[in-house]
């Protein structure tokens, strides 16, 4: 393995000297030697030697330059400057923190279609030049401009769901969306467990709803694990969504495969499905939502008194419409393979009440009903309603155990897809 160029350059500047004080037959010797050390052809060699550390003049663009052969050369500046400045950088910093850490491809869709809510909010400090970099950044250098604020702690929850038997065989298993990828109102339900990392006594749960087509969704708490709750959040998910509710599909937990469930649902017409037993992918749809709308709200702490529950349905009430008006995701278009690489192609981002906008199967007075409600939030106020209410339940849970606790949205975790 030769030398590196730097190594040759060293050498040269050593040898060149000695070189040209040699008499012939030293030359002879030293050249011998300095070729075969470096690789260099003979005539060059003898060219570089006698020619280095001497000043020569040369003709840049017609203007006489000088140069000092050997000296090194002054590097150009690679690549085109900063784009963004730090005010550009400061006011994305502020809404990426407010809206709760979203990816670029998301966030990009709230700035987007808000930028004229946001630039007359003085917190942002959005002047026209900025608000016009904001409304053209690409997804990936906002990604790249906030990586080094994404190294935030990850923490992971614990799994209470107990099999329910009960029932089994009189609800059909859910194994491919054929029936619910097409209308909105098929909903995947789960359920959370508030219980701190201590499953004993009592204590708040939260059941998740989760349209698979629309990605919208809505949060319920409970007071505890019974099986009466979850049918009760169905009843009022039901009479406030703004479209109808036609379908559930849940896991094999026993809070959804019980008499309760299975009986209203027969007696409404509404058509219940479940997914396979430990197959945790056939609910993947409200397992991502799990994350996001629970845990990375309310965080992983235990909330087992009433205040704590009251508080709990006060957060849900304002958080749920800024998800499902404001707060964009991805959906899974198709899966293609190539040899052992599987590629996922999704669409662009859009929030859930876009999708229903959009949809051929919701009907112009859903639409109407959409675009009201839609009128009646303000994205900034409705983000501080629900930061306060997480405040004031953080609050309850510290003054019953006398400490300080570290806001929720700290904890966050970094997520290449947030698909529906």
């Amino acid at each position: 393995m030769g030398l590196r160029m730097d190594e040759k350059k060293a050498l040269t500047n050593e040898v060149a000297v000695r070189y040209r004080q040699a008499t012939k037959e030293t030359k002879k010797v030293i050249l011998d030697e300095f070729c075969q050390t470096t690789g260099y052809h003979r005539k060059y060699a003898i060219g570089l030697l006698n020619s280095w550390g001497k000043k020569r003049t040369v003709l840049v663009d017609g203007v006489p330059v000088n140069l000092v052969i050997g000296s090194p050369r002054t590097p150009r500046p690679r690549g085109r400057g900063r784009v963004y400045d730090q005010k550009t950088l400061a006011a994305l910093q502020q809404i990426w923190e407010l809206f709760d850490y979203q990816c670029g491809k998301r966030l990009i869709v709230l700035m987007r279609t808000n930028m004229e809510v946001l630039q007359v909010q003085p917190e942002f400090d959005i002047d026209e030049r900025v608000a016009s970099q904001l409304c053209r950044i690409s997804a990936a250098t906002v990604d790249r401009l906030l990586k080094s604020e994404r190294k935030r702690l990850q923490i992971k929850g614990r799994s209470h769901t107990k099999p329910g038997s009960l029932l089994k065989h009189q609800i059909p298993v859910r194994t491919y969306y054929s029936w619910d990828e097409r209308l909105p109102g098929f909903f995947e339900i789960d359920r959370v467990h508030h219980d701190g990392g201590n499953a004993a006594g009592e204590f708040c749960t939260s059941l998740t709803a989760t349209d698979v087509y629309s990605g919208w969704v809505e949060a319920r708490p409970h007071k505890n694990r019974a099986h009466r709750w979850v049918k009760e959040s169905i009843i009022d998910i039901r009479s406030g969504l703004p479209f109808p509710l036609l379908g559930i599909d849940s896991d094999n937990g026993g809070e959804f495969i019980n008499h309760t469930l299975y009986d209203y649902c027969q007696e409404t017409g509404l058509e219940f499905t479940r997914g396979r037993p430990y197959r945790k992918n056939d609910n993947c749809f409200v397992e991502q939502k799990n994350d996001m709308v629970i845990r990375r709200t309310v965080g992983y702490y235990r909330f087992d008194t009433q205040d704590e529950y009251e508080a709990l349905q006060e957060v849900y009430f304002y958080l749920c419409p800024l998800l499902n008006f404001f707060y964009a995701s991805m959906k899974l278009i198709r899966k293609d393979r190539e040899g052992s690489k599987i590629t996922k192609v999704y669409d662009d981002p859009k929030p859930a009440y876009q999708r229903l906008l959009e949809s051929p199967h919701v009907s112009s007075e859903v639409k109407d009903e959409l675009r009201r409600r839609a009128k009646e939030i303000h994205i900034v106020k409705q983000k501080r309603l629900v930061d306060k209410a997480v405040a004031r339940l953080l609050k309850l849970y510290a003054e019953k155990n006398q400490q300080n606790l570290p806001f929720p949205g700290s904890f966050i975790t970094d997520h290449g897809k947030n698909s529906l």
